[in-house]
């Protein structure tokens, strides 16, 4: 079948949206019809050159929709149930996946390739293979995707707002909850709150931190997340440190989430300055690595105060059980997800939308698709 999609066709060049020939599900594969996709920054990364990855490429992997078609052997899912991707499939027998771990899950092995678990493609343009961003490629109008990167969720609920569940808010909550283990009083500092940060913050309200900072440079970034769970704000990593350190009487934060869209070693240095004796930074945001190391630390610090500095990757969960979590959350009122959403787009307007995201004017933006 013929469908729109936004392509990568090299590196540094913008999005282009065009028709592509969509190819029909094969064993262990489901045909979705996306309604929503968020824009996140990784899939920038992907555009700048950040992530490497397998080009050409159809974009986007925070996307929410309805199953279409299934393929042989499918057991899970059906047409007409609602999905949200999980860019990270699962096999549910490698070692990760049995430990509950499964956004570790070693079918993650082929995720910068961009093709299907069976090594081929069923994106194609121009004559060649298209890869799909994370084995979901939701930056067009429907996508073949892994049974194992849907994730079925509660139809009675808007998936443009669901989409969000697809990656910022469990990696974000994740990296609170999961990964840094915040409990109930303590001082946590969150750097950078966009997209996947604004969620660090809510999940560290929500496990009872009783000081929660946010720090990012873009005015009405630090003005919504006072109203999603933190308790202070600084437009800069030193400011919040310095604040820290006196609140705490010379201590420092117990914990610091690194959430910023593009880490950078001067960022990591004053985080990890910015925390205790035995606590814990986690490290969340994306940096350049050709620009040389992002992690640089004094190993004396990090031996004699046993600091723990620890890496998150999808929120240090199980995605196919926490993106119900998160939409059972939503249910109740105690995660707000309609908040995050700063403005949506047709997907024509891709690169507006990324224009939009690197000039502070966006927590997220959403692709709604049209069909």
């Amino acid at each position: 079948m013929r469908v729109k999609a936004a392509v990568l066709w090299e590196v540094g060049a913008q999005w282009e949206v065009e028709e592509i020939e969509l190819d029909e599900p094969r064993a262990g594969e489901v045909l979705v019809r996306y309604e929503a996709s968020g824009l996140c920054h990784s899939d920038e990364h992907l555009r700048d050159g950040t992530l490497v990855h397998r080009l050409p490429m159809v974009g986007g992997h925070e996307g929410a929709g309805v199953v279409e078609a299934v393929g042989p052997g499918v057991a899970t899912l059906a047409p007409g149930d609602h999905v949200v991707t999980s860019w990270m499939p699962h096999c549910g027998a490698c070692r990760w996946c049995v430990a509950g771990k499964s956004n570790l899950c070693d079918r993650g092995a082929s995720l910068m390739d961009g093709h299907l678990l069976d090594g081929t493609f069923r994106m194609h343009a121009r004559g060649q293979d298209l890869g799909a961003m994370g084995f979901v490629g939701t930056f067009s109008e429907r996508s073949v995707i892994p049974e194992g990167s849907a994730v079925k969720v509660d139809a009675d609920l808007p998936l443009d707002v669901l989409a969000l569940t697809a990656c910022g808010v469990p990696t974000g909550w994740g990296s609170a909850v999961y990964a840094a283990g915040v409990t109930a009083g303590e001082v946590v500092v969150v750097f950078g709150v966009g997209g996947i940060g604004m969620n660090a913050v809510q999940g560290a309200s929500h496990a009872g931190a009783s000081v929660v900072v946010a720090v990012d440079p873009i005015e009405h970034k630090r003005e919504l997340a006072l109203k999603l769970g933190a308790t202070h704000t600084f437009a800069t990593a030193v400011a919040a440190k310095d604040f820290l350190w006196e609140l705490t009487w010379g201590v420092g934060a117990d914990k610091g989430i690194v959430t910023a869209g593009v880490v950078d070693s001067d960022l990591v240095l004053t985080a990890f300055e910015t925390i205790r004796k035995g606590g814990t930074l986690v490290l969340t945001g994306v940096g350049d690595d050709s620009k040389g190391p992002v992690v640089q630390l004094p190993i004396d610090s990090l031996i004699f105060l046993e600091k723990v500095v620890r890496g998150s990757l999808f929120g240090s969960g199980n995605p196919r059980h926490d993106i119900p979590k998160m939409v059972g959350l939503y249910r109740s009122g105690q995660l707000k997800l309609d908040e995050l959403i700063t403005r949506r787009y047709k997907l024509e307007e891709i690169n507006q939308g990324y224009e939009d995201m690197l000039a502070g004017r966006n927590v997220r933006g959403v692709i709604i698709h049209e069909s």
